[in-house]
Order: structure tokens, then sequence, then C-alpha cells
């Protein structure tokens, strides 16, 4: 387990800087790629081939679970260790589901980044403290319900909520996914039925309540 290639993924450049600073300084650990949004931290992962990539969950054109989706199917020997804010029990188990090794809450990343990664690395599971409790409550919790609450949307359809709750046009969404307007309107078609929405108003409060965007 000598040297070893990691890829950030947050569109906060304060965030990028401390990360970037903190994995430097381990012996062996490079930093071999940033990206500031989910299609560009595919790319760079296509390209570059990192070993790890430590990716945020809430950027824009396209999101940290769909990014990990991608990257998981394209590249299965790159891990992906979800660092974020969000203490969602239901959004974890997304994120383990697209794939994702880890789950670190950035209010534990200054104690638990490094055994995180050191973890991941190994592919061996790592939830932070604060996420594994989470994990536990939840468990305690869980119905027979859970199969009928499960996203109803593809991949693809998730990503085109995401642009227009982002503010695109369908004709913007077309041309940023480089598929024709008419295929983009019976996406966007298909979520509005699928979701029961009726507006793109409902589309942003759909986005925002499960936390695809920011509000």
């Amino acid at each position: 387990m000598s040297g070893f290639r990691i890829l950030l993924a947050d569109d906060h450049a304060v965030v990028l800087r401390g990360l970037r600073a903190l994995l430097a300084a381990q012996s062996g650990w490079q930093v071999c790629g940033e990206a500031t949004n989910g299609r560009e931290a595919i790319e760079k992962v296509n390209r570059l081939k990192p070993d790890i990539v430590i990716m945020d969950l809430n950027m824009p054109e396209l999101n940290g679970l769909e990014a990990t989706r991608h990257i998981r199917k394209d590249l299965p020997q790159t891990e992906v260790l979800i660092l974020t804010l969000h203490e969602s029990e239901q959004m974890m188990r997304q994120a383990l589901d697209a794939g994702a090794r880890g789950y670190v809450l950035k209010s534990d990343a200054g104690s638990e980044l490094l055994a995180a990664v050191e973890s991941v690395r190994r592919h061996r599971r790592f939830l932070s403290s604060r996420a594994s409790q989470m994990l536990g409550e939840a468990s305690t919790l869980a119905t027979h319900d859970d199969v009928a609450t499960r996203e109803p949307l593809s991949p693809r359809e998730r990503q085109i909520l995401q642009l227009l709750a982002e503010g695109r046009s369908t004709k913007e969404v077309a041309t940023a996914l480089e598929i024709t307007v008419k295929t983009a309107e019976t996406h966007r078609s298909n979520i509005m039925r699928k979701l029961d929405l009726h507006c793109i108003t409902d589309v942003v409060r759909y986005a925002i309540r499960n936390q695809m965007v920011q509000p």
C-alpha cells in the first residue's frame, strides 16, 4: 500500500484548499486533480483514474450522488468517499447504495477524515462517528414501507431534474446533456408525471427537499 492518488470534488474553493493541504502532507498520498461539479468529476476520474475520489454531495450541474453512480459503474476500481454537511440517514443510505465506500460528515472531518481515507483505500467501509450513530438510530425505525419510498426516477431523469431545479430551460438542458430538445421535453414530462409535480416551483421544492440542490 505505497503511494496512491486522490481526486477531490467540491464546489467550495476553501474546502478544496484545506483538503489538498491536509492530504498532501501524508507520505505517499497525491492529490491528482480537483473538480467543482459532478460532471467535471466524472470526466476527470475517467481521464486521471485516481484510486479514491473524495466527493461532496451538493454540487452544481450533477450532484455527488449521481456522480458516484457513474464513477462506480464506469471505473469500479476507483473508490468514493463522501464528505458532506448533510446529517441525513436517507442520503447516507442512497450514497452507499450508489457505491460509495465511506460517508464522513464535514463536522467529523478534522478527527476522522484521514482514518476514513486509510480505510477506503483498503476497500473497507467507513462511517464517521455521527454517520454511524444515525444509521444505528434509523435501523430501529425501519418499516416495511421502505420499498414504496424508493426513488422512482432513472439516473438520467434525476440529472435533468437537478438541472431544471437549478433554473435551466428545457433547451439549455438539451444542450448541456447533448440530447435533442424533444428528448429533454419527454424526460421533463415523465419527471412531472412520476412525481406528481405541476410546475417548475414544484420541481424546485422537490429537489430541495431531497437535497439535490441547495435552497
